[in-house]
């Protein structure tokens, strides 16, 4: 068992902290996000699914920008050029498929 609040924090993007569970397939980021924060665009070989747990992130994949409220979840197949915004703040479960071995 994990006690996510006891896992430590890193900083992936200026204003975007997050807390990881691996499992050998899969990789879990539990992000809480400042409002106005930016992950700028990027691509990655793991699909990925953006839930949205509290707030509003503004999530743009492949030029198309999208609006995720709370509850929304969104996913990004690899490979795929994406970025993020926060509209305001927002707590963020991201899970990738295989396991990112660079957040270990």
């Amino acid at each position: 068992m994990l006690n996510r609040s006891t896992l430590p924090v890193r900083e992936i993007f200026p204003g975007y902290r997050a807390r990881f569970v691996h499992s050998e397939r899969m990789t879990e980021s539990w992000l809480d996000i400042d409002a106005g924060a930016f992950a700028p665009e990027h691509q990655h070989p793991h699909e990925q699914t953006v839930n949205v747990l509290s707030g509003t992130l503004e999530l743009t994949v492949e030029g198309t920008t999208h609006v995720l409220p709370a509850g929304a979840s969104f996913v990004i197949p690899p490979d795929v050029r994406h970025a993020a915004r926060a509209v305001t703040d927002c707590t963020v479960l991201d899970v990738f498929a295989p396991a990112r071995d660079d957040f270990r």
